[in-house]
């Protein structure tokens, strides 16, 4: 099925050799793994499939995603670090030990200068709902629903200053149509 995206200058249909390929996860670099577990764990709802370290190098890598069916996790650690490599849309939180007690660091965001990577973003079923709950749990906005030139649009800010847009993709059907602006651009 043939879409307008498409004929964009660039793009080109998937190579038959690429078929199975799945983008597995986004790393993000977190300075207090028990805040930032807290943050995703309690406020989005994800679960922690995987914990890795790497003593080492003195890293800990912690894998999470949203699970509809926690009975397909396997318990056996082997077994588990596969099936976490083999879903979609997760995230990776790598923490530098000992990060956690230097009072000056601070990771970059991507939004200040210079720019580069800009944001994750969850869709929700009840955006109202979503900004409410992000209320109680004292979520930092960067952006509410009702803000700036896209509405329908909310971005929070992560225990790092990572930025996190929450979409409700029924409420998205008409992004970029009049103003022509990009999501995240607008915020």
């Amino acid at each position: 099925m043939a879409i307008a995206e498409d004929r964009v200058p660039g793009v080109h249909s998937a190579p038959a050799e690429t078929h199975g390929f799945v983008l597995n996860h986004t790393m993000l670099r977190a300075k207090d793994p028990e805040v930032s577990l807290s943050f995703y764990t309690r406020v989005f709802g994800m679960r922690l499939l995987r914990k890795l370290d790497f003593p080492e190098m003195q890293f800990t890598l912690y894998f999470l995603a949203r699970v509809d069916d926690v009975s397909a996790i396997p318990e056996d650690d082997g077994e588990r670090t596969a099936y976490t490599f083999s879903q979609k849309g997760v995230l990776e939180l790598t923490h530098n030990w000992g990060s956690e007690n230097d009072a000056e660091l601070q990771y970059h965001d991507g939004n200040a200068e210079p720019q580069g990577f800009g944001h994750i973003c969850f869709s929700v079923p009840d955006l109202v709902a979503a900004e409410q709950w992000f209320d109680t749990h004292n979520v930092e906005f960067k952006k509410r629903s009702d803000q700036g030139k896209m509405k329908n649009v909310i971005f929070v800010k992560d225990p790092d200053g990572y930025w996190i847009e929450v979409v409700q993709p029924s409420l998205s059907k008409g992004l970029g149509r009049d103003s022509g602006a990009a999501v995240s651009r607008s915020a």
